[in-house]
């Protein structure tokens, strides 16, 4: 018998966008570009490894978090200086790829002027545990400017 050398690896993007409105038009003003994440300890354990095997304590994703600090590294289980958490829209978009996207109008900006530059998915509206995340360079997200996001986990086969 022979044996292979098979490996899947998951990677995930993410892209977050500034906008604010222009006369009736919404204006983008600040992109971060497509960044890749790092998942965290807890994200392959809970929501790859227990979550395939169907085991008690799996998590899935169902919110998005953006926050002021740094990159969470793999074993943390918050966000630093999250400001804002949100459910996320996901979807599959193809055999090998989930979507989670989100948006915050203005009307419910978080107030004040953070300075955002950090992401993250979870599994709750608080506290939880982090599946993925990482940061990007800083933008100031003004009162009235919007926020979107968009992120990917994908699947491959190395």
């Amino acid at each position: 018998m022979r044996a292979t050398n098979e490996a899947l690896r998951l990677r995930g993007f993410f892209r977050i966008k500034l906008g604010k409105e222009d006369k009736g038009k919404v204006v983008v003003v600040g992109d971060s570009g497509w960044h890749q994440n790092e998942v965290t300890n807890l994200g392959f354990q809970d929501y790859v490894c227990a979550l395939i095997g169907g085991l008690a304590g799996s998590k899935q994703v169902s919110h998005m978090a953006i926050g002021t600090g740094g990159a969470p590294s793999v074993t943390d289980t918050s966000l630093a200086g999250e400001t804002k958490r949100q459910t996320c829209g996901n979807a599959t978009v193809n055999s090998k790829t989930m979507r989670a996207t989100m948006a915050i109008a203005s009307g419910d900006h978080p107030g004040g002027t953070p300075n955002i530059s950090n992401i993250a998915l979870v599994n709750t509206s608080s506290g939880g545990t982090i599946m993925c995340g990482n940061t990007y360079a800083s933008s100031t997200w003004n009162t009235n400017q919007g926020l979107s996001a968009t992120y990917e986990l994908r699947f491959a086969t190395a």
